[in-house]
Formats: structure tokens, sequence, C-alpha cells
């Protein structure tokens, strides 16, 4: 779904990829397909997380390897990634999600335009059915998430933060803030990164002529579990120094991407 004129050169296999399943193969491996597909010339290896047991069919022609992690015991979503990160040796991280799609090269498109001071590259999200792209987001406020669900919002023309199903995280930046904050076990763990990148002085990109594809899974809209992470994380991210900080930052520099709240 990327668009726009020719594309630079770019390095090869400067990618590590990291896909988290819950029980999800059926999901994930035709993303992995796509990935062997179109983006091949990118990525240097797959780390697959089986966050619960579950049979592999790997096919053995897929143009990089995949390297399975098995976990004992069910981990959140920052200690997934940053347990796949321990098997990084690129220049760049790509947190997937199981339920993105790609229908060309949105890898090597972002890597062609990221900027020398990009510490998070992501491309516009697309869910099908939806006519318009997902929005971007401002500070995460209680008044954000309200004016959110309104008719007629504005969200800002800038983001304050990506979500995290599909972050291309320079490796070097991912380090220097010591990756996800594990204490987050679901959900706001991708706002917290977004804000101590920004805060450490890294850029969040967003690659406005690259859209990949959402099936939206949106689990805490249909059970009791997901929504209770959900509030946690909010509670969490609202008493953090890391959001304050970020607060701060974003009012400095005077920035459209921070609502009235």
């Amino acid at each position: 779904m990327s668009h726009g004129s020719s594309l630079t050169t770019y390095p090869t296999h400067s990618v590590t990829v990291s896909i988290v399943v819950h029980r999800q193969w059926a999901l994930a491996r035709p993303l992995i397909e796509q990935l062997d597909r179109y983006c091949h010339a990118s990525i240097a290896k797959v780390v697959l997380t089986l966050n619960l047991p579950e049979a592999l069919d790997i096919d053995s022609h897929w143009r990089f390897p995949v390297d399975v992690i098995e976990n004992s015991k069910p981990k959140g979503f920052g200690a997934n990634h940053n347990g796949a990160f321990a098997h990084c040796n690129t220049e760049w991280f790509l947190v997937l999600n199981p339920d993105i799609r790609f229908d060309d090269d949105a890898i090597g498109a972002m890597l062609s335009r990221a900027a020398p001071d990009a510490g998070l590259m992501a491309p516009r999200i697309q869910e099908p059915g939806k006519p318009q792209m997902e929005p971007h987001r401002g500070l995460l406020t209680p008044l954000e998430l309200f004016q959110r669900r309104r008719p007629g919002y504005q969200p800002p023309q800038e983001p304050a933060w990506v979500a995290g199903m599909c972050m291309l995280v320079r490796a070097k930046a991912f380090t220097q803030v010591a990756g996800f904050d594990q204490r987050y076990f679901m959900y706001c763990e991708d706002f917290d990164l977004c804000a101590r990148l920004r805060i450490g002085g890294w850029r969040i990109q967003i690659d406005e002529a690259t859209v990949v594809l959402h099936l939206a899974q949106r689990a805490s809209n249909r059970s009791l579990q997901p929504l209770l992470w959900h509030l946690r994380s909010f509670a969490k991210v609202w008493t953090s120094a890391a959001f304050w900080r970020f607060r701060r930052c974003l009012r400095s520099e005077g920035t459209p991407t921070l609502n009235k709240g």
C-alpha cells in the first residue's frame, strides 16, 4: 500500500522482526508469508514468541530464518518483545502484531525515508471497512480518550505517540531507553516507549506515504480481563514520571500534539 516516488537504496537485512502469538499461528503465518514475499530483502530474521504452546508449520523456503521462543508461562507485551530484542543484532527492530497485513515492501519504504534522528518509525494504519486511516494520537489523557470517541473529533496533524501494532524502532534508541517498561503487562507500554524516546531526544516519525492493514482484534472491547489490563495500565501511565516529563516536553515545544487535557 506504499505510495509515492521511487525509493532510495536501503540497507539489506537490516531488520529483526518480533511477532508474539497467543495460540494465533493461523493469524501470524499469513503475515510471515507476506514478509517473505514483499520485505525479505530488509529482514535478517523473524523472532516468533509463543506465549502459549501450539504446533507450528514453518516453511523451509522462507528467505529468512524464524527463531522460535517458547515461554514456560505467559508474559506481557513488553517482556515478550524485550526478550525478542535480545536476539537482535541489526540496526532496526520491528514490533508487529500478528494481525498486521502487507501488500508491498512497507519495511523497505520506511527504511528509505528514515530521518537520522528517527528513533521510531511507523506507517499509517488502515482497518478493513473504514474509509479513513487510523487517526494520529495526541497526548494520552482522560480528556483525549473521551474526545477521540466524539463525532467531529479533529486529531492532531502530528502524533505524540503511535500504537504498538507496527513499530520500527532503531536498535540504538531502543537500547538507550532500556526497551519496553515491563511493569505494563498489556496496553500503554507503546505510549510509554514513545514518551521515553522523545524525552531522550529521538524523533517519532510517521511515514505518511506507507500504509499497512490492521485486522483489529480489539479484545478489550469483548472481554473483561483485557479491559482490566487497560484500566490498570492507564493508572500506571498517569502516575509515571515519564508521562509528566513528556507532557512538560510537549508544552515546552508548543506542539499541536498536546490536547487541552
